[in-house]
């Protein structure tokens, strides 16, 4: 059986670009950001500093549900 070793360069560059993914998949993760023009109901996150994304916020099941027979029993 034939065992080959890294040379001490090649474990270093392999140690570096791991280490480089790793700060790569940090910074790249997306962070809630505030939005003041678009409102409370909407909800923003921003990945890797350039992609900012916005959603409406979604309202829980429970509280649509209860609405929902209200509406019903008084109409």
């Amino acid at each position: 059986m034939m065992i080959s070793r890294l040379s001490p360069k090649a474990l270093a560059i392999a140690v570096a670009v791991v280490a480089l993914a790793g700060v790569a998949l940090l910074l790249a993760r997306p962070k809630p950001i505030e939005s003041a023009v678009l409102g409370a109901d909407w909800e923003c996150t921003q990945t890797a500093f350039l992609l900012t994304t916005c959603a409406p916020r979604a309202t829980p099941a429970v509280e649509t549900s209860r609405k929902d027979a209200i509406r019903q029993t008084r109409g």
